[in-house]
């Protein structure tokens, strides 16, 4: 065993936010609590609960998932949730990689030896996807995902559907699986429509069809619409998703495992999706840390459906990807739209420490964009 003496995170480009727990014996683990747009308040959660829980003992992950959560008498939501997301990849980590293992096995052992994944194309203003999926395929994928509009207001014109149907028939041309993503900036006139025309082009699935407030809107949807319906990413615990199983709404659950705790609230977030026959697909536009801990989970999971890999995504324009800042880049190698188990003790990646320091030092915080109407009015991005 071994008692936490530190606990440090590091603001790297393009947009991510990595934590490294060490504990007496020198051992230490990663973990990544990336919230796209709120960098800072992250941070400031981190600072508050590293003072807590130095001199805990570091195998303790549990315990400390409970302090995060119970001890704080305010909880959940994307800031608590991330710090504490963080916090448990790190631990998980670190008690892994002590013991010579893959977290896998800490959590029952592996059911598959590879994990189905896709990629983005498009933008956030879809545009080029026919290239960029050409660029795809030539990576090793078999699915990708695009958004389905760019800003659009609660009643458009039909040609900003009409744009979307051409976008995925040019795609879907190339012989590749595609997901749509409304992205939750589809407000629900537009939404039933687009969820009908769609329809006969056989997305993969529809991911965030409304805001998840409006799970009454969704569920109407869900009955418009044979696409499978797909949400998550802005659901924060199982307390959260508990709603949208209970309401038969959503078909593949996407939760962040940067969003929801770590590999803790994930896994069990999962098992509550067996229950209601309801896929996994993890969200992850995000840092190679968060994809690792994605993997590990995913390798255990009956229900496991598709993982988002943020290889190119174009927000990571600053030079690094999910190939930066860990040594042996080839661990993401695609072969045939899958990527091997990573076989690794801990994680399975091996951060470039020196890398990640280096970077940190004056990074900025990724500001989240803003789209606005015609009119001057903020729209959702």
């Amino acid at each position: 065993m071994g008692k936490i003496v530190l606990m440090e995170y590091f603001r790297v480009p393009p947009r991510w936010l990595f934590v490294k727990i060490t504990d007496d014996t020198g051992s230490f683990g990663w973990g990544e609590a990336s919230l796209e747009g709120h960098t800072g308040a992250v941070e400031g959660c981190l600072d508050g609960w590293f003072e807590r829980y130095k001199g805990l003992d570091a195998d303790d992950i549990e315990n400390i998932w409970q302090l995060s959560w119970r001890g704080s008498f305010y909880r959940g939501g994307p800031v608590f949730m991330s710090a504490l997301s963080g916090i448990d990849i790190a631990l998980w980590d670190l008690k892994a990689k002590k013991l010579g293992v893959p977290i896998y096995h800490l959590l029952g052992g592996k059911v598959r030896e590879k994990i189905r994944v896709y990629a983005w194309v498009g933008g956030d203003r879809p545009t080029e996807v026919e290239a960029q999926t050409r660029e795809r395929i030539n990576q090793g994928f078999h699915a990708v995902k695009m958004n389905g509009t760019g800003d659009t207001a609660w009643l458009d014109s039909p040609s900003v559907l009409a744009e979307v149907v051409k976008r995925l028939k040019a795609v879907k041309a190339l012989g590749v699986d595609v997901a749509v993503d409304f992205h939750g900036r589809v407000h629900r006139p537009m939404a039933k429509q687009l969820a009908r025309l769609l329809e006969p082009l056989e997305p993969l699935f529809i991911e965030e069809p409304l805001l998840g407030e409006h799970i009454g809107a969704i569920k109407q949807v869900s009955e418009l619409t044979t696409v499978p319906l797909a949400l998550g990413e802005r659901l924060y615990s199982r307390w959260d998703v508990r709603p949208f199983l209970e309401a038969g709404c959503v078909d593949i659950l996407q939760p962040d495992i940067c969003h929801v705790g770590g590999i803790s609230e994930l896994r069990r977030i999962a098992a509550m999706c067996e229950t209601y026959d309801v896929g996994v697909a993890p969200h992850c536009p995000l840092g190679p840390i968060a994809l690792a801990a994605n993997m590990q989970v995913n390798a255990t999971l009956a229900n496991f459906a598709i993982q988002e890999m943020g290889l190119g995504m174009h927000y990571n324009n600053t030079g690094q990807d999910i190939t930066s800042y860990i040594k042996h880049p080839e661990v993401w190698k695609v072969r045939d739209g899958y990527v091997d188990v990573l076989a690794g003790p801990g994680l399975g990646i091996e951060i470039d420490e020196l890398e990640v320091r280096r970077l940190s030092r004056d990074a900025k915080p990724w500001p989240t964009p803003e789209f606005r109407g015609p009119c001057g009015e903020l729209r959702e991005w």
